[in-house]
């Protein structure tokens, strides 16, 4: 269960999704039984005659940045930048039209450190070293550098959604984040949260449950391959993550009354799991949390998650076949793509109690 190879599955091409759903609670949800590997069918509108009251639904309420810039570069090629650590860069700054972060750079010859980089609305950036894959830049601009940020920017879709951020169904600044979302400085969106509706969240609220925010801002390390045969060799990259003290409090309120704590999606997971205490108390703080579950892994305060469906061979398909056991998840996949279920960011979801 170590070896990258057993996480591996075959999806058809035609099952990535690449529009969101017409209406967010209207998506698919197929619903697992951990214990049993029993399987059902239904649409996400259903989810709170899944739920119980007293259950504490924890989402992440990061929220994605139009962080992919395109410019040029001094000497004249193309230069497609992505900011890395907005949150740093915030948490950093002395004038509105200064930004310090760091970012990854694609061109078509090697950036040189010392060189500018120039965009739209008089923004320019420098490059001030290399940190290994990455770079250590400098935004200036005569404006507030969020402001333009805003004009310039776009939305830095997955590479599997084949097509530029547009208005095909309605903009991917909208649909590429979640309704709760507020806390500026993720690359990319907690995808699973895309499925809730200001309706549903009502009904669910109405029915007793506490919905509780945390942060975790989704960054490059989630996305960088798992390059080893042996999952345990994989080192995972730091993100910045945020539990308030009321948010733990609630949390460890409903724990020690019975109730089910539900993380929506993979990074409310994580966040919580770091943050607990060997007898799983959840404590307030911030920081970097760099944790990795596979396989193997003791979960300490998560009963129940809402995912979508994750790539073969990521750390993501590794943390849910922890959760549910790996045969039992990769078996829940084959059924979704067998009933024609709609895959990764803007796909389907699945609820795993």
């Amino acid at each position: 269960m170590h070896a990258l190879d057993d996480y591996d599955y075959e999806l058809p091409e035609d099952r990535i999704a690449q529009m969101p759903c017409q209406q967010r609670d209207r998506s698919r949800l197929l619903h697992l039984d951990r214990g049993s590997g029993n399987i059902s069918h239904r649409v996400f509108r259903d989810l709170p005659n899944l739920m119980r009251s007293g259950d504490v639904l924890v989402v992440n309420n990061t929220k994605v940045i139009p962080g992919r810039i395109l410019g040029r570069k001094d000497t004249g090629g193309k230069a497609e930048v992505l900011i890395l650590t907005y949150a740093d860069g915030q948490a950093g700054r002395k004038t509105a039209g200064e930004f310090a972060c760091t970012c990854l750079i694609k061109s078509s010859k090697k950036t040189r450190t010392g060189s500018t980089i120039f965009f739209d609305q008089g923004l320019r950036a420098e490059v001030l070293r290399q940190a290994g894959d990455c770079y250590e830049v400098k935004f200036t601009c005569e404006n507030d550098f969020d402001q333009v940020l805003y004009q310039v920017g776009k939305v830095p879709l997955p590479p599997y959604i084949r097509r530029e951020p547009g208005t095909e169904f309605r903009e991917d600044h909208t649909a590429y984040q979640t309704i709760y979302a507020s806390e500026k400085g993720a690359i990319a969106a907690p995808t699973a949260g895309f499925h809730f509706s200001p309706e549903l969240m009502t009904q669910l609220r109405d029915m007793g449950i506490a919905v509780v925010p945390i942060t975790l801002h989704v960054g490059y390390g989630t996305f960088i391959p798992v390059r080893v045969s042996d999952i345990r060799d994989h080192r995972m990259h730091s993100e910045t993550y945020a539990i308030t003290r009321q948010a733990a409090e609630i949390i460890n309120d409903a724990r020690a009354a019975g109730a089910r704590v539900v993380a929506v999606g993979t990074t409310s997971v994580r966040t919580l799991e770091f943050s607990a205490s060997e007898n799983g108390r959840v404590m307030a703080g911030a920081g970097p949390c760099n944790l990795f579950i596979y396989p193997g892994y003791q979960f300490k305060v998560v009963d129940a998650m809402i995912t979508n469906f994750h790539l073969p061979r990521s750390t993501l398909l590794m943390l849910v076949s922890a959760f549910t056991g790996r045969s039992t998840i990769l078996n829940a996949y084959q059924a979704a793509i067998q009933k024609g279920y709609r895959f990764y960011s803007y796909g389907d979801a699945m609820l795993i109690d």
